[in-house]
């Protein structure tokens, strides 16, 4: 990260420096508007902002809580150590950390050296986000939204270990960068660079861990990254062989944690890819059939027409399924 900017993410705060000065704990009034420590957006976010920034406290233990909003802590410099629903997670330089709300946290104290910044996020400011990430179905999407969301099926973080994802590493200087300048139109600029981080985030799933029980999430991940990678001509056959699954049992598990069969997913994942290259390319239909992996041009005009309720030709045309 640009040295000007840790340069000033590294000043020792009012609130290090009362910690520096003996103060043993945090001062929950400045983070909590009751008891029970629920970090409260209403003291971390100016009013009608939907996301903020904030240097981690450093030098002090902070004990088990909670946040009401979506906290992301990209680590700019260092090493932070994290208890998140009792799993021990280490965060490294250039490493993002996504918590959902439901998350109960524990962060062990960070040396004068370790810079990491808190990214205070209410939900809403995600919508432009999962907009660029695609409406249409994708199973992808749809595990980081719920993963996002109160919905703690998968797990209450996403522990993303990309310091060597040059482009993912830009775009969280360019954030923490234009919320520190406070740049005009940040709102926009940061909601439309979250996309490209999710973007970019989506071809890494090998990158990304969760809840360390999460034994589903971590097959979910395995089987949806194999058919983004694979859908022009995997096979179930081949995914077990990879995993070390009977082809029978795998089978019944993609349709119990999925709500699919692996003959659905890849479905929708080659339909999802054609309408990408009808709309972005000027391609001959009969070649997109072929590049998504169907040999027969009549099959994948009827399945396309069901899908999308419309023909390759029209979808190419109006760019949007007609409801």
């Amino acid at each position: 990260m640009n040295q000007d900017i840790i340069n000033r993410l590294s000043v020792i705060t009012e609130e290090e420096q009362e910690i520096l000065s003996g103060r043993s704990e945090i001062d929950r009034t400045r983070y909590a508007q009751t008891k029970e420590l629920i970090i409260d957006s209403g003291k971390m976010l100016e009013h009608g902002k939907l996301i903020q920034i904030r240097p981690h406290t450093r030098f002090v233990h902070f004990p088990r809580h909670r946040h009401n909003y979506v906290e992301v802590i990209y680590m700019c410099q260092g090493q932070t150590t994290h208890i998140i629903d009792g799993n021990q997670v280490v965060l490294n330089t250039g490493e993002l950390l996504f918590m959902n709300q439901n998350a109960v946290q524990e962060i062990l104290p960070a040396a004068r050296s370790d810079i990491a910044v808190n990214f205070i996020i209410l939900p809403e400011f995600f919508d432009t986000a999962f907009h660029m990430i695609g409406e249409e179905e994708n199973y992808l999407r749809d595990f980081l939204i719920s993963c996002l969301c109160q919905d703690n099926r998968y797990g209450n973080y996403l522990h993303f270990q990309v310091s060597d994802v040059l482009p993912i590493q830009n775009l969280m200087e360019n954030m923490v960068w234009t919320l520190l300048n406070n740049q005009p139109n940040k709102r926009s600029v940061n909601q439309v660079t979250m996309g490209l981080l999710f973007l970019h985030l989506m071809h890494h799933t090998d990158r990304i861990y969760s809840d360390a029980g999460s034994y589903s999430q971590q097959l979910i991940f395995q089987v949806l990254r194999y058919i983004d990678e694979n859908y022009r001509d995997g096979e179930l056959t081949e995914l077990a062989a990879i995993m070390g699954y009977e082809v029978p049992w795998l089978s019944r598990t993609i349709k119990r944690l999925l709500g699919r069969t692996y003959k659905e997913l890849l479905q929708i994942k080659r339909l999802n890819q054609a309408a990408f290259l009808l709309q972005s390319t000027r391609l001959p239909i009969t070649d997109i059939c072929a590049a998504v992996g169907y040999d027969n041009t009549s099959y994948f005009h009827c399945i396309f027409r069901d899908y999308y309720h419309m023909s390759p030709k029209e979808y190419r045309t109006h760019g949007t399924p007609i409801s």
